[in-house]
């Protein structure tokens, strides 16, 4: 009986820290989110920022405001900061979910070859398509290079899911060097095409290639958001088959997973929420690697936790790296891609230097 009640109490405390952590990490994401609409060139008081906020929802603060003012918020930085919201809870969970399907610490997305198969396409059109982009009517004009990067995301990745069929079932550890072969062929593509572009398509295309959320407006957010919303919702219904595969996929099926049915629909949330990443905000590195390790190593290794842990505390990361990489060199800007790596690299190391000890 003793024993039954020790049990009943480990739950309760895990389901408190549980709780905790993620009450933590969500007070954490407002404040980062409450900051990156304050700072910028014009720089609001708190009180003024939270004022605009809430005045669309009926709630009167005493801070007075411009009309200026809110028109910055709510037509710059609101959507930039709302990307770079989905654009990290995105990244960090699809991290989350490929490290448990590899059972692997050091896998991320880019492993199955999205990214370099949305950065081509992208690419591509940015150096041999900018005449046709001129052509095309507005908004059509903004959305080209979103929608090429996308489709090329999604090609990529249709392409190594069919060399990892073997006999109608899908090898994990057969899609994963696919993934490093499709990499390597859109690697050596960019480069070709870096070779040849010009100045301008060249400054483009590294800025691009280095993750931006400059792009950010609420048209595009209406067309992307939508797909960003896949791995978050899917994410949820992942977590129970993921922490059967901490076992190994034999004892995952002896408990009633659908092993086949689990990889297909992880491949697919993940494929289609980075492809639309890149597509929208360009190759942000290191976020999908470091995130879960952040939050495997602070609670459990539980996917109940790691996963909307992953969520949160990515979202926060990014819009925090992106407020950084905008006011840095005003009135200059980084590419949020630079300072996630300058973050993540020592991380990553880290993690190696770990693993061969």
């Amino acid at each position: 009986m003793s024993e039954l009640t020790g049990a009943f109490d480990a739950v309760a405390a895990m389901r408190r820290r549980r709780g905790l952590v993620l009450s933590v990490l969500f007070g954490l994401l407002l404040f980062a989110t409450t900051t990156a609409v304050s700072v910028g060139a014009l720089d609001l008081a708190l009180g003024t920022t939270l004022a605009i906020l809430l005045e669309p929802v009926g709630i009167d603060l005493p801070w007075a405001f411009e009309s200026a003012q809110s028109a910055i918020v709510w037509s710059i930085r609101m959507p930039r900061v709302v990307l770079g919201l989905l654009v990290g809870a995105v990244l960090s969970v699809s991290g989350a979910i490929m490290q448990g399907l590899f059972r692997n610490p050091l896998a991320e997305p880019g492993l199955i070859g999205v990214s370099s198969g949305a950065a081509l396409a992208a690419a591509t059109m940015i150096v041999l398509g900018s005449s046709l982009i001129e052509q095309l009517p507005s908004p059509l004009d903004q959305l080209a290079l979103p929608m090429a990067a996308f489709t090329g995301g999604a090609i990529c990745t249709y392409l190594v899911y069919g060399v990892s069929l073997t006999g109608g079932r899908l090898s994990v550890s057969t899609m994963l060097l696919a993934g490093i072969a499709f990499n390597a062929i859109g690697f050596a593509a960019l480069g070709l095409l870096q070779y040849v572009a010009d100045d301008n398509e060249l400054r483009g295309l590294t800025f691009w290639m280095l993750g931006s959320l400059g792009a950010a407006t609420w048209d595009a957010l209406i067309m992307i958001a939508p797909l960003l919303f896949v791995p978050i919702i899917g994410s949820f219904w992942l977590a129970r088959p993921l922490n059967c595969f901490l076992l190994g996929e034999t004892e995952a099926m002896h408990l009633g997973v659908s092993v086949q049915k689990v990889n297909r629909i992880a491949i697919f949330v993940v494929a289609l929420g980075v492809g639309a990443t890149v597509a929208i905000a360009g190759m942000i590195a290191f976020l999908g690697l470091v995130v879960p390790h952040l939050i495997r190593l602070a609670v459990s290794p539980d996917h109940r936790i790691v996963l909307p842990g992953s969520m949160l505390l990515g979202a926060t990361l990014l819009v925090g790296a992106d407020a950084f990489a905008r006011i840095v060199v005003m009135p200059s800007e980084l590419p949020v891609g630079v300072v996630t790596t300058m973050l993540g690299a020592p991380f990553f190391l880290f993690l190696l230097i770990k693993a061969r000890r």
